[in-house]
């Protein structure tokens, strides 16, 4: 992509944020868009589709920027304290730009991408996991849990709301180990 071009996507993305920031994105035309960027609305539809696409790409990339920032996601799995902080931290590193692309009738839409996302993370290193019901029930509680447990009482204390998440997804781990592990031994009752 020439320097031009680059300066277009970049003129369009920095409109639609500040757009975004003011109103739903359901508000947001591609006319009001281009007069904010100071482009035509033929050069927008050059680099995208709709505001929706236009949308969804930054989303993408931002929970991208997310998970590139971990150490390793498949922590999630061992030690989850350590995983929720890291991705406590990247969270509140991007929550400006979060706040603004997930508002709205994008609210909801955060845990879901960022649950495939880690998933789809973790099925790269662990392909055996994808069609593993019980792991998959494991990521979805442990990361859509994490995340709802958080947003719901983020007013509070953050440590101390981090700490009762990390509590709890510890002793879920080592229940759903110890689970795994008696039923390979086959244990009589």
């Amino acid at each position: 992509m020439d320097l031009r071009q680059q300066r277009t996507k970049r003129s369009i993305v920095n409109a639609f944020l500040a757009l975004r920031s003011e109103r739903p994105l359901e508000k947001i035309t591609v006319r009001e868009l281009s007069e904010r960027a100071e482009i035509h609305k033929a050069t927008f539809y050059l680099h995208y589709h709709d505001v929706y696409e236009l949308s969804e790409q930054l989303e993408k990339e931002v929970i991208d920027r997310i998970l590139k920032g971990l150490s390793d996601a498949t922590t999630l799995l061992v030690d989850p304290e350590r995983f929720n902080e890291e991705l406590y931290c990247l969270l509140m590193a991007h929550e400006s730009l979060l706040g603004i692309l997930f508002s709205g009738s994008r609210a909801g839409m955060l845990a879901t991408l960022l649950e495939a996302s880690l998933k789809e993370y973790i099925f790269g290193l662990h392909p055996e996991y994808r069609g593993d019901l019980e792991k998959n029930v494991i990521l979805t509680y442990l990361i859509q849990g994490a995340y709802h447990a958080y947003i719901e009482y983020r007013e509070h204390d953050p440590k101390e709301v981090l700490l009762m998440i990390n509590t709890m997804a510890s002793a879920v781990l080592r229940i759903y180990t110890r689970k795994s592990s008696e039923e390979d031994i086959k244990l009589p009752t």
